[in-house]
């Protein structure tokens, strides 16, 4: 396997990987990981999910995915549009909830159920 820098917006990645689209993917499944919660959330429609997404992803990346082979900042191994990959990312997340689903098992959890206990103590009062 290849040795890929991606970069996008502020995020940066060095990976090993098959592909320069897997490291891409792999940089946008890094970056969307803190909202995996939306799929645990039943009261979320599919275009509300979407739509976080898509706002998520204006507020702290760019446009597109740069790999390289070379180092950081450079595109000589590729070049992708972060929509196409957001969608691909989110239609994968979705998959999986579904399968969890249809084999008869409760959707699981992608974060700890008190995660605003872990991250941060309570404020003063």
């Amino acid at each position: 396997m290849a040795k890929f820098y991606v970069s996008c917006g502020s995020q940066a990645l060095i990976i090993s990987a098959p592909t320069a689209e897997f490291a891409a993917m792999r940089l946008m499944d890094e970056a969307m990981a803190a909202h995996a919660w939306i799929y645990d959330d039943a009261d979320l429609s599919e275009q509300d999910r979407r739509d976080h997404l898509c706002l998520e992803a204006l507020l702290h990346l760019n446009a597109t995915v740069q790999v390289s082979e070379c180092g950081l900042g450079r595109n000589d191994a590729g070049e992708f549009e972060v929509p196409i990959l957001l969608d691909q990312w989110h239609r994968l997340m979705t998959g999986v909830s579904r399968l969890f689903v249809a084999a008869g098992l409760e959707p699981r959890r992608v974060l700890p159920a008190n995660l605003e206990n872990v991250l941060y103590p309570k404020s003063p009062r």
